[in-house]
C-alpha cells in the first residue's frame, strides 16, 4: 500500500510503484473514478487500452455475455414504456 499527502494547494504526487504500474509519464491524464461502493479508481487516459487488461476488476464479479446485455437493454427499455 503507498501513501501520499494532499499539499494545501490540494496537489498528491503519486508514488513512484503506481506511476509504473499504471505506465503514467510526465504529462500524462488520468481521471479519478469513484465506482458504487465509493472506492476510488485512477484510470490512466493516454495507455493502450490493452494494458489495463483486469484493471477494474472487482473480484466475485461475473462476466456477461451478449445474451445477457442484450436482456438487460430490453428490461431497461420496457421500464422507460
Amino acid at each position: 500500500m503507498s501513501i501520499a499527502t494532499v499539499t494545501i494547494k490540494g496537489q498528491v504526487t503519486i508514488p513512484k510503484e503506481i506511476r509504473d504500474y499504471l505506465k503514467l509519464e510526465t504529462g500524462s491524464k488520468i481521471e479519478f473514478v469513484v465506482d458504487e461502493n465509493g472506492d476510488v479508481k485512477i484510470v490512466p487516459l493516454n495507455v493502450p487500452i490493452e494494458a489495463l487488461s483486469g484493471f477494474l476488476h472487482r473480484p466475485g464479479m461475473t462476466t456477461a455475455t451478449i445474451e445477457d446485455m442484450e436482456a438487460a437493454i430490453a428490461e431497461g427499455a420496457r421500464d422507460w414504456t
